[in-house]
């Protein structure tokens, strides 16, 4: 397979911002859908997209995409994935992947069926710079890693008609913000084994503020801030036992990092040099696994995807947050 067809579902903010990058890596969409045709072509205008559809169905039957980028919100990821899968289509599923584990077991389940690649788009796995931190524990450059500290902290709105403040979207700090520094600690830690939350609802009942204290399987913890009303340094530390990393704001965007020992001695230092917002790594990742005929990532295994949503789930439950038609933390 010489050409990888994307077609990109939904028109919201971050299909612009997936599809920019995904032109910053030479790649190009071959249609996108919209539940309005006018939002579709107003989308494939901007971008050069040869086909724009009126219908989430329209799109997935098209015979010439191989991919579907899932952009809808958190409330549809289940519905759209599952649309596009049973299609024959393979997925990338923008984060949270879905609104709670039950959900995402039926994606993994419907791929796994057809033979087919479902991926997170938990893009921030996939940078440079955090490949390099990767690559500096497996290393043993910091010695036994015992804690990660991160925030994603961000003064964004209090309109409780906003899409983050909808419970019946999945609104709410946690699955917007809060899954960065979760799925963080554990890509470097493991699955929580423990998790504590503490936290405060806004005036639809969609968290706006919590923090997370877990606990690994090697003991390790980790301790992460999330807000939607109060803008925090959004920096991250991984604390080893022989030094640490200093990842510097925004931590999960393409940035900068510092390794230094106890001693106060800088080890390395590290700047990314990124063009775009940096979407398009989880994209050429995604392309390699389908050329390579594999249905799975090994930098973020869907079964993985599962784990992190059932802490969130937990999470959820220990906020008081329920979405409709689900009970707090069910899953």
């Amino acid at each position: 397979m010489t050409e990888i067809r994307w077609g990109i579902l939904a028109t919201g903010g971050i299909a612009h911002a997936f599809t920019r990058d995904l032109l910053t890596a030479g790649l190009q969409p071959a249609a996108v859908g919209s539940r309005r045709l006018e939002s579709a072509q107003a989308f494939a205008d901007e971008y050069g997209i040869p086909r724009a559809y009126g219908s989430y169905e329209q799109l997935v039957a098209d015979p010439d995409i191989d991919i579907v980028y899932v952009a809808s919100p958190h409330s549809h990821h289940h519905e759209h994935a599952i649309l596009a899968l049973e299609a024959g289509k393979h997925v990338l599923i923008e984060k949270a992947v879905t609104l709670d584990a039950a959900e995402a077991i039926a994606i993994r389940d419907a791929a796994q069926a057809r033979g087919l690649l479902a991926m997170e788009a938990m893009w921030t796995r996939y940078l440079p710079h955090m490949r390099r931190i990767h690559e500096l524990i497996d290393e043993g450059v910091i010695g036994e890693v015992r804690t990660v500290i991160a925030d994603h902290t961000q003064k964004i709105t209090s309109d409780p008609d906003h899409r983050l403040n909808a419970l019946e979207l999945g609104g709410g700090a946690l699955l917007d913000l809060g899954i960065y520094p979760v799925s963080f600690a554990v890509d470097i830690l493991g699955p929580a084994t423990e998790v504590r939350a503490r936290g405060r609802l806004g005036e639809t009942g969609a968290d706006t503020e919590n923090a997370i204290a877990l606990t690994h399987a090697s003991g390790a913890v980790s301790s992460l801030a999330v807000s939607s009303r109060s803008a925090g340094p959004n920096v991250a530390h991984v604390i080893g036992t022989e030094a640490r990393i200093d990842i510097d704001r925004v931590w999960y965007t393409p940035t900068s990092f510092r390794v230094t020992s106890p001693d106060g001695t800088v080890i390395e230092e590290y700047t990314s040099e990124v063009e775009g917002r940096g979407m398009q790594f989880q994209a050429l990742y995604a392309e390699a696994l389908i050329r390579a005929g594999r249905t799975d990532s090994d930098l973020l295994p869907f079964d993985e995807s599962i784990a992190i949503m059932r802490t969130l789930d937990d999470i959820r439950g220990q906020l008081g947050v329920a979405y409709p038609d689900r009970t707090a933390g069910e899953h």
